[in-house]
């Protein structure tokens, strides 16, 4: 059953952070404040990650809810935590930057031509990443 339950939490993390990240957990104004020094930055981040966990934590909540999935409070809170922590960090864009500069992809991190922005697809990549280590640990826990 733990493989069958980290695939409906993979899926529904991965599912619940593109209706958060483009629809539904961050407007314009936090996306565009949200990597800013101070303040403004950090509380433009705390608004977005806060509406980002609540549509994740009602999809997963409805997921293992309908599929009777046997997930401990203990790896669930884990896995959200892993997921707020990572998201967090990622968001404030530097560190996506400072990935790609040592890992031989500066130039990556630069792109924006032709509808491609390297930046964008590094941190989706990342998130993705981190939600995979999330639902394996709600998983395992």
């Amino acid at each position: 059953m733990s493989a069958a339950t980290f695939a409906a939490l993979t899926i529904t993390a991965y599912a619940a952070h593109t209706l958060a990240d483009h629809v539904l957990g961050q407007t314009d104004r936090q996306a565009a404040a949200k990597a800013l020094p101070g303040r403004a930055g950090w509380a433009a981040l705390a608004r977005h990650v806060g509406a980002y966990h609540l549509v994740m934590a009602a999809m997963c909540t409805v997921t293992v809810a309908a599929l009777a999935l046997p997930i401990s409070p203990a790896g669930a809170a884990a896995g959200l935590a892993i997921s707020i922590a990572t998201h967090t960090v990622w968001d404030r864009r530097t560190p996506v930057r400072w990935v790609l500069e040592h890992t031989g992809a500066a130039r990556f991190a630069a792109l924006a031509d032709h509808g491609l922005n390297g930046m964008y697809l590094a941190d989706q990549a990342l998130h993705t990443a981190c939600l995979w280590a999330a639902a394996l640990t709600a998983t395992a826990l």
